[in-house]
């Protein structure tokens, strides 16, 4: 049978390296081995250089003040992670391989001095034969970690973005520069000792008569085998049946007695586990693969009124309608590599208590960790998970070069066989805010692209071959317009929009513009909001004082497009007084935003949902539209909103 050794339980120590240094030459002038810039320190696998060099005391605390600029450096270095391999996972026969789930971003892998292989991107897997290389006894593993792209970062170019690692690591506007680099999933050894599961789909539905489980598998065999499927409920064992395999192998279960998994406020999310096993001639166990599933059933139909041709925004799960409410998630932390379980799990049980039903996983940043699925599937929070495309400001057209949607497709494709299996997952979507004009020209701002363009066509097609029961959306917003404007209200022009995110001056016109509205979804609308004092004084320091932007650096260094001052000043506000500016900043945030929630939810169902840009702060800025702060407290706007979606439980 396949063993799996997981290299997380191992020590590691990370050294820094000026550029090649790590090769192991010898000074021409000198003659003497080169050392490393950084010593050796411990390391935590997965996890970040930055971490790793904070905790060691080499770079300062990147949330404080200005002090993300001291962690710039680490940029220009090469950084070398190590371990050593036990003899009792490398001894006897088959094939060992290294598989990472996220290497961040370029680099080697080198097993006792020898290079098993090299790797680049972020955003796919990476696997090495070890094999021929181990000796015996321990053995040597070290990965390497090079280059990194200058910068992806919030302006720019979109049609020239081709190198994918997470942009927003890279300067976004509610983000300083913080480029990861690591090791930011799960990382193991798989020995293969023979026939061997080698990928494997899983697709379920739900209807009157019971549940459906549908298997597709890649299976690697030296001789004729049976592959055994299970499902296990709280209960026990719901069903079990066996099948002969060959090379590909195809098997559905019917009529199976479960219970349908509902979304947060609709009825509990009761989970199974799907165990596929391949089996020998004596029904002996060659491989074995478990994953938690959900059986339900998601359609769509148009929302009351709508116009024709346009996109079905009412969600129906199970047969009931749904309005879809909840926020946009960005990573938990720029050093997204070291965030913990329990992390996510404090952080979507907030979200959860606010009462969302639906996250839209950004497209500026990675695939989320397969805990974030796990847990979103346990609480009934549905996703939308966009692949990793973004606007970029001087123009937000997707590459046309055939490189770049070759491998953009190879991340689709891996995307979706890593999550397809979660219940929670229910849109697929090629990116955000990817657009051109309304001339439909590519340069310009207000048609979003349709999937004529080819790297949306090449995405459609993986998700329709790969996983056909999800719905998959070019960009977000989808349109047929970017955003809606006021004078083209009752026009049947607003489909699925972005914005506002911010507003000057008194509220009245803002409560106006609500009161017009004809959007058949709102995927992404905010308003700005502080911090708390605590939050501003912890880490803003002596920079801790109201945000006039000219005088204050703080402010301008994270989050300078949400500076509410001038509207601070103008509403009567008191220059010398933090405290008051933060109250009227929450409040300002708190009153716009639950009014938003409040007009949106009553138009259902002609209107089909409400997601608020941004849930929460995963760097802590003095002001930004997140509601949920860097501490993870909700602020006064979050709590509104979460009385407003819960009211009806």
């Amino acid at each position: 049978m396949r063993q799996k050794h997981d290299l997380a339980q191992l020590d590691w120590e990370l050294t820094g390296w000026h550029p090649h240094y790590w090769r192991g030459t010898v000074s021409m002038e000198l003659g003497m081995e080169l050392d490393p810039d950084v010593p050796a320190l411990p390391a935590t696998v997965p996890g970040s250089v930055q971490q790793a060099l904070r905790e060691s005391g080499v770079l300062p605390d990147w949330n404080v003040g200005l002090n993300s600029r001291q962690c710039e450096w680490v940029e220009q270095r090469h950084w070398v992670f190590e371990t050593e391999l036990p003899a009792s996972w490398t001894e006897g026969e088959g094939r060992k391989r290294l598989c990472c789930e996220g290497l961040d971003y370029q680099g080697v892998v080198l097993v006792n001095g020898a290079q098993a292989g090299a790797f680049c991107g972020t955003l796919v897997p990476h696997e090495f034969d070890l094999t021929d290389l181990l000796e015996a006894g321990a053995n040597r593993l070290s990965i390497v970690f090079t280059d990194v792209p200058g910068f992806l970062g919030q302006i720019g170019w979109t049609s020239r973005i081709a190198q994918w690692k997470a942009r927003f690591n890279y300067l976004w506007d509610w983000c300083p520069r913080l480029v990861q680099v690591g090791i930011w999933d799960a990382i193991h050894l798989l020995v293969d000792q023979g026939d061997a599961l080698e990928q494997v789909s899983l697709y379920t539905e739900c209807d009157g008569r019971g549940g459906a489980l549908s298997v597709v598998a890649d299976l690697a065999l030296d001789r004729g085998a049976e592959v055994e499927i299970a499902v296990r409920g709280p209960g026990g064992e719901v069903c079990s049946q066996r099948f002969t395999a060959g090379a590909t192998f195809s098997a559905r279960l019917e009529e199976l007695d479960v219970e349908a998994w509902h979304p947060n406020g609709c009825g509990p999310q009761p989970l199974y586990t799907a165990v596929v096993s391949l089996l020998d001639g004596d029904g002996g166990v060659l491989d074995r693969e478990e994953r938690p599933v959900g059986f339900r059933q998601v359609t769509w139909r148009a929302c009351d009124g709508a116009p024709e041709g346009a996109l079905p925004w009412i969600c129906q799960v199970n047969g009931q309608d749904l309005f879809l409410q909840g926020f946009n998630w960005v990573p938990i932390r720029p050093n997204y590599a070291d965030v913990t379980e329990d992390q996510y799990r404090q952080l979507l049980q907030t979200y959860r208590d606010l009462g969302t039903n639906l996250l839209r996983v950004w497209g500026g940043a990675v695939l989320e960790k397969e805990c974030f699925y796990r847990i979103c599937d346990e609480m009934g929070i549905m996703v939308w998970q966009e692949f990793p495309l973004s606007s970029s400001g001087i123009d937000n057209w997707p590459p046309e070069e055939s490189e770049a949607i070759a491998s953009m497709e190879e991340i689709a494709v891996s995307y979706i066989r890593r999550r397809q299996h979660h219940p929670s997952l229910i849109i697929w979507c090629g990116g955000n805010e990817l657009q051109g004009a309304m001339d439909g020209g590519k340069q310009g701002v207000g048609k979003p692209v349709d999937c004529t363009h080819p790297m949306m066509a090449a995405q459609e097609a993986a998700v329709r071959r790969l996983d056909p029961t999800r719905r998959f959306l070019p960009t977000s917003s989808s349109g047929p317009r970017f955003g809606a404007a006021a004078e083209d209200f009752g026009k049947g022009l607003h489909h699925d929009v972005h914005g506002p995110w911010n507003h000057g001056g008194p509220l009245d016109s803002w409560y106006a513009y609500w009161g017009g509205d004809d959007a058949l979804l709102r995927s992404e609308t905010g308003m700005p909001g502080s911090s708390s004092v605590e939050i501003l004084r912890t880490y803003g320091g002596e920079l801790a004082q109201p945000p006039d932007k000219h005088r204050n650096p703080w402010y301008r260094h994270v989050s300078p497009w949400w500076d509410q001052w001038g509207a601070y000043l103008a509403a009567g506000g008191a220059p010398e007084s933090l405290e008051d500016y933060v109250t009227w900043s929450q409040k300002r945030q708190a009153d716009a935003l639950s009014h938003v929630a409040r007009t949106c939810r009553d138009r259902f169902p002609a209107m089909g949902g409400l997601l608020f840009w941004m849930g929460h702060d995963c760097f802590p800025c003095p002001t930004n539209t997140a509601v949920i702060d860097f501490n993870g407290e909700p602020k006064p706007a979050g709590e509104a909103i979460g009385r407003i979606f819960t009211e009806s439980w």
